[in-house]
């Protein structure tokens, strides 16, 4: 019973297999597995309980995994404590395979990423901002095919975590893809994920403080950039600056709006389970809107088709739109 779930999951997913090796096999309830989910990274398979439900079937899960898609390597780490509180340092156990054997390298489209199931929480890319990355790449397409003269297109990507969407608008012809976060050793893992995709490392793209730190100096030198994405941590704190998503986020927007070209696009996206999508993108508009007029939503939306019933749980939610000016 427990196998046949997964693979009716599993087959779900199916129009993702060409694209990524990389995707939710299971999002809670929605796929009958209330408060679990289970992502495949390549053939590295991580489970997170994030509610009490099916805890006691641990085991079982596990095992039922292994039969059905003879994985290298699976994780388990839970969400929560006894208690019920969420935990940001989750316990993590190999439940099949070895520490060696949790770090791999993904395919995503033309890109591939770094991966290690125990290095924290998320294992290195956001599933859910797939679709995303995907789109960025295409616009850089575009840009680069359109471009005359010059230097070429500029991107700028905040809180960048690992760096996944500036390899892939460098991959659509970016010339320079910037990425400003306060973690020297994510930053780190970025500079990897460069290297693995066989590029290589320009001037000005790597910045270590935060992002509205970053913004005002990029503000001050007259640098602009064609594409710009703000996907921040609900909270996150950086020398004495704590950054609350629902206090700080729209103010952020409007000050990057005046570094974005005309013609540009403005991608601007939040974990936040409290935001609602549709204001959380009239919103954005008008703080975009407040430097450029003429400013427009192109799309608004949720997590990807392998997220069944995003929204319906704190732990499955995202919204995000992208403005275009």
């Amino acid at each position: 019973m427990m196998k046949n779930l997964l693979r009716t999951a599993f087959e779900k997913r199916s129009s993702l297999f060409e694209v990524t090796d990389a995707y939710r096999i299971v999002n809670g309830a929605a796929d009958g597995f209330p408060g679990l989910t289970l992502d495949r990274f390549g053939d590295r398979f991580q489970v997170q309980f994030f509610g009490p439900e099916m805890l006691s079937r641990r085991r079982e899960i596990v095992e039922a995994i292994v039969e059905a898609f003879n994985p290298v390597c699976v994780v388990v780490k839970e969400r929560l404590s006894r208690s019920g509180k969420s935990l940001e340092n989750a316990p993590m156990e190999i439940a099949f395979g070895s520490r060696e054997d949790a770090v791999g390298v993904v395919r995503e489209g033309r890109a591939r990423f770094h991966v290690d199931l125990l290095d924290t929480v998320n294992p290195g890319l956001f599933l859910d901002m797939r679709h995303v990355r995907l789109e960025v790449e295409d616009r850089f397409c575009a840009l680069s095919g359109a471009a005359q003269s010059g230097e070429g297109p500029r991107f700028l990507n905040l809180f960048s975590y690992t760096c996944s969407f500036s390899v892939h608008a460098r991959l659509g012809g970016a010339a320079v893809a910037t990425n400003a976060d306060i973690s020297g050793k994510i930053l780190d893992k970025g500079r990897e994920n460069y290297a693995l995709n066989g590029l290589d490392l320009r001037p000005g793209e790597f910045f270590r403080g935060n992002a509205l730190e970053y913004v005002r100096w990029a503000c001050k030198k007259g640098l602009r950039f064609d594409g710009i994405v703000l996907d921040p941590p609900s909270f996150a704190r950086f020398k004495g600056f704590n950054f609350n998503v629902r206090e700080h986020l729209m103010p952020l927007v409007a000050e990057c709006a005046q570094i974005l070209n005309p013609h540009g696009f403005f991608m601007v996206s939040s974990n936040y389970s409290e935001f609602a999508l549709d204001a959380f993108s009239r919103d954005v508009l008008d703080a975009v809107k407040s430097v450029h007029k003429n400013a427009r939503t192109a799309w608004k939306r949720g997590q990807d088709i392998d997220f069944a019933g995003s929204g319906s749980t704190k732990d499955s939610c995202l919204v995000a739109t992208l403005v275009e000016v």
